[in-house]
């Protein structure tokens, strides 16, 4: 059981659990609450596949930078318990799983979007901008911001307004969530030279960003119910979690003790918003 646990951690389930959160609730809205099953299972494996692939890639990749850091060092590449060629393999297949039960069980275009995410968080987040640029997760923010395109597309064949909004809703928050983490993990990156916002222009900078970052989560959010796709209900939620993130982020920037607080209540914001939303058609 232990070696597969480790097999599973490269996949970073806990993460793709909330990826996949993302893909699937839109599905409802985007269908008008009758989403086509095979389509949402798609969608869910699929989904799980290509975001765990892409971790794997990334945990092979960044295993000299796991190795430094207290938080990564246990993890089972750094610390030698599975052979680094394993987690190439093991990416590889399930990405082309992934693109394959898309297609068939949803439609080319899902496929599509899941294959460009998958190698974007790959070649251009983790090779490129992560160990070059201190805005490394605002452009990389893009793979984890795929996941709501995917659903929609696997529910309508299309995209339009309301999927272009859902991605800048996970867009824009990936900012203010990650660099409070980063203040949190500071010296860990600094110690693997990782250029992290904290690390080099420190944690002030970080937390006025993060703030603008916010402002822009809670006003993309809102676009949804101005096309027409979601009802009241999903307005007065965007609003009260936005309120919340929002206010969070200005008491971080104004008062020591709330890195943590920011940090947890993005991961809340973000789930709270993507399932009130796949609600919203019963609640209309």
């Amino acid at each position: 059981m232990s070696v597969l646990r480790d097999y599973l951690s490269l996949l970073k389930l806990r993460v793709v659990l909330l990826l996949d959160a993302t893909a699937v609730g839109v599905m409802i809205p985007a269908a008008h609450g009758r989403p086509s099953l095979p389509a949402m299972l798609a969608v869910l494996v699929g989904g799980t596949f290509a975001a765990g692939g892409a971790h794997a890639l990334n945990c092979w990749f960044d295993r000299d930078i796991d190795a430094e850091m207290n938080r990564t060092r246990r993890r089972p590449l750094p610390s030698g318990r599975i052979p680094a060629w394993h987690a190439i393999v093991l990416g590889i297949v399930l990405i082309v799983l992934a693109f394959a039960v898309l297609w068939v069980g949803a439609n080319l275009l899902a496929a599509v979007l899941a294959l460009f995410g998958a190698l974007f968080y790959v070649f251009v987040y983790t090779i490129w901008l992560k160990r070059s640029t201190p805005q490394n997760i605002v452009i990389g923010g893009a793979a984890g911001a795929m996941p709501p395109l995917v659903g929609w597309a696997a529910a309508t064949g299309r995209l339009d307004l309301t999927a272009l909004a859902l991605f800048g809703v996970v867009f824009f928050w990936t900012p203010p969530h990650f660099w409070a983490l980063a203040q949190l993990l500071k010296s860990d990156y600094a110690r693997a030279h990782v250029p992290m916002l904290p690390v080099v222009a420190g944690d002030q900078s970080a937390k006025r960003q993060s703030l603008v970052y916010a402002g822009l989560t809670v006003a993309v959010s809102l676009v949804p119910f101005f096309t027409g796709s979601a009802g009241p209900v999903y307005l007065a939620g965007a609003i009260v979690l936005g309120a919340g993130l929002v206010g969070i982020s200005i008491l971080d920037l104004e008062r020591r003790g709330w890195t943590r607080r920011l940090w947890r209540y993005s991961m809340v914001y973000v789930a709270v918003l993507f399932a009130v939303f796949a609600v919203s058609p019963f609640l209309a």
